[in-house]
């Protein structure tokens, strides 16, 4: 499918003048690297997820959080993603095995993804926001300090994050194999949580003061 982009960013971009609202594109992926320019060049905000941002035209390894690009939603994880306690437990490789996904056996898949996710854990440690033997709900809170200190002009936290929920929102590759967009929201231990019940709690309320700060 092809189209005038250049139509649909103006006609887009107007619209959000006339609403007074914030234009954020989901620039991941498959993306060509020409889009992130284009987007920038005409004022609308990047998706920038912490464990993609690499430099991938260098040795690929960590940006430092000065080095992640001002005009962006900076965010720790995203709706193709399993929620952050889910992602450091593996949830999603697990899943993908059971649903065929995998290109690799799940014992190489498994290592692959914690090594990728034991180095951005021991990049926290080394700055200093998370302790050695820390828990699964100590690292998320870490995980989101570290966006407080890149320049992105706006920083979100993932209502499941905020419940502590670990299970795939949404499985990419899959139809009718997993419930997508059908999970209900639950706590950790599996229970549906109400938005109402989920603004009283005491954790959701430490994370979303975590990210109400600038380093």
């Amino acid at each position: 499918m092809s189209y005038d982009h250049e139509a649909t960013i103006g006609i887009l971009l107007l619209e959000a003048h006339r609403a007074g609202a914030v234009v954020i594109g989901e620039d991941l992926g498959t993306v060509q690297p020409w889009v992130r320019d284009y987007l920038r060049e005409r004022g609308v905000m990047g998706t920038s997820i912490l464990w993609f941002e690499r430099d991938w035209e260098g040795d690929g390894g960590l940006l430092d959080p000065e080095e992640w690009r001002e005009l962006c939603l900076a965010t720790v994880t995203t709706h193709d993603l399993p929620p952050t306690a889910g992602y450091l437990e593996g949830v999603h490789v697990e899943l993908r095995h059971r649903l065929g996904l995998l290109d690799r056996s799940l014992e190489e898949e498994q290592a692959a993804d914690a090594t990728s996710r034991d180095e951005v854990l021991a990049d926290l440690r080394r700055r200093g926001l998370l302790r050695e033997g820390a828990g699964v709900p100590e690292q998320v809170e870490a995980l989101h300090a570290f966006l407080t200190r890149t320049p992105a002009k706006l920083v979100g936290v993932s209502v499941s994050d905020l419940a502590g929920d670990k299970r795939v929102i949404n499985q990419p590759g899959t139809d009718e194999e997993y419930p997508n967009w059908r999970v209900p929201l639950a706590g950790p231990e599996g229970h549906a949580v109400r938005l109402e019940e989920l603004f009283t709690w005491r954790s959701a309320r430490r994370l979303a003061r975590t990210v109400d700060q600038r380093h």
